[in-house]
């Protein structure tokens, strides 16, 4: 425990060094993948999925709802920062995503996306093929912009972020009664773990060296899933749980065996399970004081911002206590937490 609370003060102290003397430890931050990671992409796509109104962003920068699916700012958010960026790389839709704003990396996410091309198709967001195509258009505008060899090098040394799995159980697998009896959770898991594989081999044979995914969150402590499947049951949603720990095996084991396959690679999988799990356990320990549903409106089935809005009944006044922002989204404080393992957990991609 000594030995841990050393490495973490030792790390910030690197951080905060770096950041004083405003340089970035990557020269760029690409990031793919679903709700928890996009910064407004779904503001300009035929969705319902969609936080570009209040309550959201209401703890963010001049209260402005960007996309986010938050009270503030993502965990991504706050890596960013801690990597000496002092503005975000755009949403890849937005009207911001040109010149040389190009240079700090682009963000493809689209909420409500997955593995799973029918999990995106279904919510009518952007799945990860298609980010993948405006991952390879956003390197031909990174060219122009940076002329071939920046862009090259941005492209190689950038840092690549990936979260998706959330959205293929709770919005299709969990709710799809075709997908839930045609196919074992454990068959379903290898089915996403097979995309995934797909997945970081083409981001790679685009030029990724950097990658850290996310493993999934302990989906059956998300206030909307023991909502909707908890029955009964007192706490988190145990089977849902043993579910996304059963992903989360998998997919450790498939990036072993990518890191095995593909020279150059760096990978990391960012284990969210743990951190959040702890945090929902032991809410006191941590600074909250509710953990069993969201800050927006009744924060147990607001899984979409038509139902978290400014007309919300109930909506929290102080975010902060909150683990969880909407009933499925962590808040702003939470985030912070998460984002500080995340970083202790990707050193070798930095360095």
């Amino acid at each position: 425990m000594r030995v841990a609370l050393v490495c973490t003060l030792a790390i910030a102290i690197f951080f905060s060094s770096v950041n004083s003397q405003g340089v970035t430890l990557v020269p760029a931050i690409i990031t793919f993948g679903d709700s928890i990671v996009d910064v407004g992409n779904n503001d300009y796509i035929g969705t319902i999925f969609k936080a570009n109104y209040p309550p959201y962003g209401r703890d963010f920068k001049n209260k402005e709802a960007t996309g986010r699916f938050c009270n503030g700012k993502l965990a991504t958010d706050i890596t960013a920062e801690t990597l000496g960026f002092t503005s975000y790389p755009p949403a890849y839709l937005s009207p911001q995503a040109s010149g040389k704003n190009l240079l700090l990396g682009a963000n493809f996410a689209s909420a409500g996306a997955g593995y799973d091309e029918h999990t995106s198709l279904l919510s009518h967001v952007i799945p990860l093929s298609q980010q993948l195509q405006y991952y390879k258009e956003y390197q031909g505008k990174l060219t122009k912009v940076a002329g071939a060899k920046q862009a090259a090098s941005i492209i190689k040394d950038a840092l690549y972020l990936v979260s998706a799995g959330s959205s293929d159980y709770v919005q299709n697998y969990y709710v799809n009664p075709f997908l839930n009896k045609a196919y074992t959770p454990d068959q379903y898991s290898s089915y996403l773990v097979s995309s995934y594989t797909s997945f970081i081999k083409n981001l790679y044979g685009l030029g990724a060296r950097r990658i850290g995914v996310t493993s999934l969150p302990p989906l059956g402590c998300l206030p909307a899933a023991r909502t909707l499947f908890g029955y009964h049951e007192s706490g988190c949603v145990a089977r849902l749980n043993t579910d996304a720990q059963q992903f989360n095996k998998k997919i450790n084991a498939a990036t072993t065996q990518l890191q095995k396959q593909l020279p150059g690679l760096k990978m990391v999988v960012f284990d969210v399970f743990k951190p959040l799990y702890d945090i929902v356990a032991d809410p006191k320990k941590n600074g909250f004081t509710e953990a069993t549903k969201g800050c927006c409106g009744t924060g147990t089935i607001e899984t979409t911002s038509l139902l978290c809005n400014p007309k919300s009944i109930g909506t929290c006044p102080n975010a902060t206590q909150y683990v969880f922002w909407d009933s499925v989204h962590p808040s702003q404080a939470a985030n912070q937490i998460l984002a500080d393992s995340l970083i202790i957990q990707g050193i070798a991609l930095i360095s």
